[in-house]
């Protein structure tokens, strides 16, 4: 059975969060805002980093705000405002993969060359996040997974007291998507985990493969914007 695109992005999500905070000395690249704890730390330890760190929300926020215009400027007959959004992150994701392989491996993360391969990974990940927000709303996130894992233990305990027919089974049906992205995001990250291990910066090669297979697979309907 061929993946659907929320679990690909799901495992997109934890794979690169997982290799940038490795690679890029504790930078979050997907879930910006844990680097307002990482900053906090870098700080007071008086690790590296900081810099990247404080840009990382301002040009997480800047990329969101460019990808809505984009999709709300894209005259539909030019084609999937979707398709061309992932082609988007495809690119920033090869153009990360290059920096991280030629510039890497990163002994600082206050160098340019870890801040501006940072950057891009961030930029990558801010079209993941407008994604979602904005053709795929009522699917479950995809970079974060404190709400979905929240929204399973609910599940799970409500299956547990009687319920009729027609609400078990949208609870199941729901348990079931929200487990699905769990799971992709949790084999993202130990994935990330490994091949950094094993090889480096090079493990920065599959997230580009992960977002083309985004491009081949079906999509699904697009919300309005």
């Amino acid at each position: 059975m061929k993946p659907s695109l929320p679990v690909l992005l799901s495992v997109t999500g934890g794979y690169v969060d997982t290799a940038g905070y490795l690679a890029l000395q504790g930078l979050f690249t997907s879930h910006v805002t844990g680097n307002f704890v990482t900053l906090g730390a870098a700080l007071v330890l008086g690790t590296s980093g900081v810099l990247a760190k404080l840009l990382a929300l301002p040009m997480f926020c800047t990329v969101v705000f460019a990808t809505r215009l984009a999709s709300l400027l894209v005259p539909a007959r030019r084609g999937s405002t979707l398709r061309l959004l992932l082609g988007c992150k495809l690119l920033l994701l090869v153009a990360a993969a290059l920096l991280a392989i030629r510039l890497g491996p990163f002994e600082s993360g206050d160098g340019w060359a870890a801040i501006v391969t940072g950057m891009t990974l961030i930029a990558a990940m801010a079209i993941q996040n407008a994604i979602h927000r904005i053709h795929m709303a009522t699917s479950s996130p995809t970079t974060i997974m404190t709400g979905n894992t929240t929204q399973v233990m609910i599940d799970l305990a409500d299956l547990l007291r009687p319920q009729s027919p027609e609400a078990s089974a949208t609870v199941r049906a729901r348990l079931r998507r929200l487990s699905a992205s769990v799971a992709a995001f949790a084999v993202g990250c130990s994935t990330a985990a490994l091949l950094f291990a094993l090889r480096g910066v090079w493990c920065f090669l599959v997230p580009p493969i992960l977002g083309l297979c985004t491009l081949l697979i079906n999509h699904p309907q697009e919300k309005s914007p």
